[in-house]
């Protein structure tokens, strides 16, 4: 009898576990539980939709949470720029440059070409550390600074750089390092 009990609970927590899970629908209109990279992706489209267009300066935990998804857990470092308009809204996000486990090249003017192409008033710069430490490198106040003063000369400011390391995100303007 106890195996038949087991056996009941077995197909029960089967059953519980797929009523619970995200379904996706393939191309042949079947639907089937979805992969984590699925699901991380779809995470990722509704956090971007939540951001663009968002108020950056009233909503920061939105722009945070989102990067926290993007780039918390890459092996890699990729920077990118948040592009901001005038009332400092949310233009675009893009991945500019990806590089290796400990550093990434950043050319200041492709980022200079890039604001202007997107006719940006203002930047929220981004990296990530793999490392799992948001602490800023001289190398990443360097950055700032030569990045704030190139954008600076076609009249686009740099509002803040933000490190993602994990779980956590440092701002170099809550820091004191703009």
């Amino acid at each position: 009898m106890s195996h038949d009990l087991f056996s009941s609970l077995d197909s029960f927590v089967a059953a519980s576990s797929a009523a619970s899970s995200l379904l996706v629908r393939d191309v042949a209109g079947e639907y089937r539980p979805a992969e984590a990279d699925e699901v991380l992706q779809a995470a990722q489209r509704v956090l971007a939709g939540s951001v663009r267009g968002t108020d950056v300066l009233t909503s920061p935990a939105v722009v945070k949470d989102f990067l926290r998804v993007r780039l918390g857990n890459l092996p890699h470092e990729i920077f990118a720029v948040v592009h901001l308009d005038a009332q400092h809204r949310v233009l675009d996000y893009v991945e500019m440059f990806r590089g290796t486990v400990s550093q990434t090249l950043v050319y200041p003017r492709e980022v200079v070409k890039d604001a202007l192409s997107r006719n940006s008033s203002a930047l929220l710069l981004v990296h990530n550390h793999p490392s799992g430490s948001p602490e800023p490198s001289r190398a990443d106040e360097h950055l700032t600074q030569t990045l704030k003063s190139a954008v600076a000369l076609v009249d686009v400011r740099v509002l803040d750089h933000l490190i993602v390391a994990g779980d956590s995100v440092l701002s170099m303007a809550e820091r004191g390092l703009m």
